[in-house]
Formats: structure tokens, C-alpha cells, sequence
């Protein structure tokens, strides 16, 4: 991403969760706080993991750490909107991993917030770097490079 983005629209992305905002999301300026977006990245990737079974949080033995994150604003999401989070894969290397995520307020179809975040993967009693298990990249390669 550089830094004149703009909005993309929900079909540039390869899969999506949908996550409910909550009345503590929102802040003094009745939009859902900076902090929050990185939550829902978190969230939509974790969730993705999850679902496709490649992803035990109390027992996996490799997990991914977040080393890199950044996101981009472009209009408010408040509570009790509905965010649509789209994902996909950037880069996928042999330990890591980069997403993309876009956030979609209800209905909308061009990103209220876009970021990315970095995944390094790592042996989780050692937290030293592994190569990503064949599930993860086997779950992740339909995501990289876009929209299906």
C-alpha cells in the first residue's frame, strides 16, 4: 500500500467475516476508536484460520505473531454498525505471512478502513521462526493474490 490509497472496493478481497461492532468499540467522538480496526483485522484473519482448521489457539504448535501493522482510514464506523472485513494474502514467504484486510461499514461497498498486518510464524514453546505448516499455506494460497 502507499500513501495516497483510496478505498477498495469489497471485490478486490478473497474472503470475508463479518464482525458485529459492540458500544465499547465506539469513543468520546461516537465513531469505533483507531485501536479497535486492528482488532478486526485480528479478528477476521484469526477466524479465517479457524474455520478453514488449521488454526487451535489453546494447542497449535506453531502460532503466528504479529510483527508489522498499519491501517488507513477513509470514513467512520460507529456502533451498532455491521463490519464486513475482507481478506486476502499479499505475500506468502517460507515463516510468514502478509494480509491485507479491508473493513466494510454495513452495506457499503469501497473500504471504510484498509490495513495489513504481518504474521511471522513461530514454534510456539520456542517462539522461534518455523516454516508455516502445510495446512496454513494449504489454507492460505486461495486467499493470495486477490478476489477469486
Amino acid at each position: 500500500m502507499s500513501a495516497r490509497d483510496v478505498p477498495e472496493h469489497r471485490a478486490a478481497y478473497a474472503a470475508y467475516r463479518e464482525i458485529t461492532t459492540r458500544w465499547m468499540d465506539n469513543d468520546a467522538y461516537g465513531h469505533v476508536n483507531n485501536v479497535v480496526y486492528y482488532s478486526y483485522f485480528d479478528t477476521a484473519v484469526n477466524q479465517y484460520l479457524i474455520e478453514a482448521g488449521c488454526l487451535d489457539i489453546a494447542s497449535s504448535p506453531v502460532v503466528g505473531l504479529v510483527v508489522e501493522s498499519r491501517c488507513q482510514y477513509f470514513s467512520s464506523i460507529a456502533f451498532p454498525d455491521r463490519v464486513v472485513a475482507g481478506v486476502r494474502v499479499a505475500r506468502l514467504g517460507t515463516s510468514s505471512v502478509r494480509y491485507e484486510i479491508g473493513l466494510f461499514r454495513n452495506e457499503a461497498d469501497t473500504a471504510s478502513a484498509q490495513g495489513q498486518f504481518v504474521h511471522v510464524y513461530v514454534d510456539r514453546a520456542t517462539n522461534r521462526p518455523v516454516p508455516l505448516p502445510d495446512d496454513v499455506r494449504r489454507a492460505l494460497e486461495p486467499l493470495a493474490g486477490g478476489a477469486p
